[in-house]
């Protein structure tokens, strides 16, 4: 089978707002959402940068013994999943009539697991760790509770492929709902943004130390990028078949027409040139779109030295002369790990709904290679209707989509 498949519905839990209209505005605006958290220099950091996020209360939306299960990222993706259904016009009902799926991106649930540790050294005693340990510690923890929660009876699995782990997941859903296997799907990325989780990034010098200027810090593409800033939040996209979509009644905002993936096969954590290129390449085969009528490119570019040159090399390689406006919304965010393949494309659908193109902060001097690539350090105004974006990830994994605009 080949069905066509198309997103109905969004939410977002981010830095830059925790629902659609404010993370549209922060985007319009420019407005970064990272700031400098001195707790994490007591806790021995080089750099205190991060994106400040809070936690929802969840008091008298869930009961109690949902709460203990749920970890601080679960957290986020279940407010983004809510509204992510209802901003698809599905209810209880609906879901508890149907074989609705999911596939959620999460690579860590670091918290729980240093807090059961910390109980057990201290407390010689196992039964002191409690009853959601467990549920919250264990990688498939955000699409176990989603699940639960929300009566899903399709496809119910965790997508862990590090920071391309949503993109991943909101194209592989894409795949099983072209074949035939399922109607519709739950997709997204969720990242805990407590420093346990992000602690072995600092120690390999991952991060910037512009500590002074906390929202000129993340500066992809920019000559002189000091390293990536983390964030972190959830975002969830629901995908359905044209037809389930149709025939329900739902809006339809977008649909996701072509899916690349690749592996380097190289560095475990230096990317190369040809995998980026591959993944690209192959999403626009799968799309069978005219490469000129891309009219955005949401870059990977995390705001690393090596990583930033050879995903510039890979754009320029597969666009040549073509030069569509290229931007990263890590610029404004950070880096925001698993969940950043998910977010990123409800971003770039933010933009294409509102004729816009948010810009590439601190991009103010190009190296060799982002001298090749159309990047606007300014908001642009203008009218798109297809969008593509990358994310990468560490064991060098790509992950590609290209979506149109209904």
């Amino acid at each position: 089978m080949n069905n066509r498949v198309v997103i109905t519905g969004m939410g977002i839990y981010s830095c830059l707002g925790y629902n659609l209209d404010d993370v549209r505005q922060s985007l319009f605006d420019g407005k970064s959402g990272i700031i400098f958290n001195p707790e994490r220099k007591e806790l021995g950091f080089r750099s205190g940068l991060t994106a400040k996020i809070d936690m929802p209360d969840l008091k008298g939306i869930l009961s109690r013994n949902q709460r203990v299960y749920i970890p601080e990222q679960g957290n986020y993706a279940y407010m983004a999943t809510a509204d992510a259904l209802k901003n698809a016009m599905i209810d209880m009902d609906y879901l508890e009539d149907h074989e609705v799926g999911i596939l959620y991106g999460n690579d860590s649930s670091a918290e729980a697991v240093v807090k059961s540790v910390d109980i057990m050294r201290e407390k010689k005693e196992t039964t002191k760790i409690g009853s959601g340990a467990i549920f919250q510690s264990m990688n498939s923890t955000v699409s176990m509770n989603l699940a639960c929660l929300f009566k899903l009876k399709g496809i119910n699995m965790t997508v862990s492929g590090a920071c391309a782990s949503g993109s991943h997941a909101i194209g592989l859903g894409s795949l099983l709902i072209k074949w035939g296997l399922q109607d519709c799907i739950v997709c997204g990325g969720a990242q805990e943004v407590n420093p346990y989780s992000i602690g072995s990034f600092d120690g390999i010098s991952a991060f910037s130390t512009r500590e002074n200027d906390p929202t000129k810090a993340s500066r992809p593409f920019d000559r002189d990028r000091d390293g990536l800033v983390p964030g972190g939040g959830a975002a969830t996209v629901i995908i359905e078949s044209y037809d389930s979509a149709v025939k329900r009644g739902a809006p339809i905002l977008a649909e996701i027409c072509g899916y690349g993936f690749s592996s380097n096969g190289d560095h475990i954590s230096v990317p190369n040139v040809d995998g980026p290129v591959r993944s690209l390449e192959m999403a626009l085969r799968e799309a069978g779109v005219n490469i000129r009528d891309i009219g955005y490119v949401n870059a990977h570019a995390t705001s690393t030295p090596v990583g930033d040159k050879n995903e510039a090399k890979a754009i320029a390689q597969v666009f040549g002369d073509l030069k569509p406006e290229v931007t990263s919304t890590k610029s404004m965010t950070g880096h925001e790990m698993w969940m950043a393949g998910a977010s990123e494309v409800i971003y770039s659908m933010l933009m294409m709904k509102n004729h816009f193109i948010a810009p590439n902060l601190n991009f103010e001097n190009p190296d060799e290679d982002s001298a090749k690539l159309n990047i606007p350090e300014k908001r642009v105004d203008k009218h798109f209707d297809m969008f593509l974006s990358n994310s990468f990830g560490f064991g060098g994994t790509n992950s590609t989509l290209i979506v149109r605009n209904l």
